[in-house]
């Protein structure tokens, strides 16, 4: 039995015995795939019945590592506890490897932004002349002169860029859309991108109008863009721990430092709430202090 077969069951399994939503089960078994991503990167195998805690945890590490924030390292936790569950009930396995496995405490505090300056180190750790490179550089642009949410930036697609008026359709949290202005630079790579070095390649089935393509011609997954800012990030000596959304926080940031109106930045990033964009007030202050109010249900 495959891991697809078990992972279709589990699909199954949520949506006919625990009644989630679509999104929700798409969340979980994103979670499941991640740990199956994770072993591919190990050169190894994952066989279920073989799993034990001490690889949890250091699937977990591989995640913090890859950047990605406690709340969604909380949600990769029971994402598998859910599955190791379903697993256990269905007599798939003896022992559930998860049951001791502790969900990483959430720390409030205001994110690493990057300065200009750094943002071009990144750029220019870009190896230009691999086939990926104009991918990479108009990823890390448009991720910085739109804003975009590492999700946002994988689901984007060609019906979605209106050069003529230089603005982007986004799809956001919960499927809403907004508009937002696409830089001159990133406009210019999205366009040698897509001109000469996508139009060459074999596209998978149904993933014609995504923009950003992996080797096989289907659209980049969340977990390959976290790979890529990772590893520029090594290359350029940049000793910040970072992630995709470090550039979106960065994109907010200098907006406001330039004097840019805080509900106009609030629309630009999709955030329903005011409060969440409110942070980037406290960034810009001298010496970064830490805030004292909590930073709860924030949807940066």
């Amino acid at each position: 039995m495959n891991i697809q077969s078990y992972i279709n069951g589990f699909s199954a399994y949520l949506k006919l015995e625990r009644s989630l939503s679509k999104n929700s089960i798409s969340a979980y078994i994103d979670d499941v795939e991640k740990l199956y991503m994770y072993y591919e990167s190990m050169g190894q195998p994952l066989v279920l019945k073989q799993v034990k805690l001490t690889d949890l945890r250091k699937f977990l590490k591989w995640v913090n590592d890859l950047g990605m924030q406690p709340a969604t390292q909380a949600r990769i936790v029971s994402g598998l506890k859910s599955f190791f569950g379903y697993l256990l009930e269905e007599q798939l396995i003896t022992d559930d490897p998860s049951v001791l496995l502790e969900t990483p405490k959430i720390k409030r505090k205001l994110p690493d932004t990057l300065s200009v300056y750094e943002i071009d180190q990144l750029i220019n750790a870009i190896d230009a002349s691999k086939p990926e490179g104009m991918r990479n550089k108009a990823i890390i642009e448009v991720l910085y002169s739109c804003g975009l949410r590492v999700s946002e930036l994988t689901e984007l697609k060609l019906s979605n860029i209106h050069p003529k008026t230089e603005f982007i359709k986004v799809i956001g949290k919960g499927n809403k859309e907004r508009i937002v202005p696409i830089g001159a630079t990133a406009l210019k790579l999205l366009n040698i991108y897509i001109n000469e070095i996508r139009v060459h390649q074999k596209i998978k089935r149904g993933h014609e109008d995504f923009i950003f393509l992996n080797r096989f011609g289907a659209k980049l997954s969340r977990i390959s863009i976290f790979t890529l800012i990772k590893s520029l990030a090594e290359v350029a000596g940049i000793k910040k721990n970072i992630s995709p959304h470090t550039l979106r926080h960065s994109f907010a940031t200098h907006l406001l430092e330039n004097g840019t109106d805080l509900r106009y930045i609030q629309q630009l990033l999709g955030h329903a709430s005011s409060k969440t964009t409110e942070i980037y007030t406290h960034i810009t202050r001298k010496g970064e202090e830490k805030l004292k109010s909590p930073l709860d249900d924030l949807e940066l």
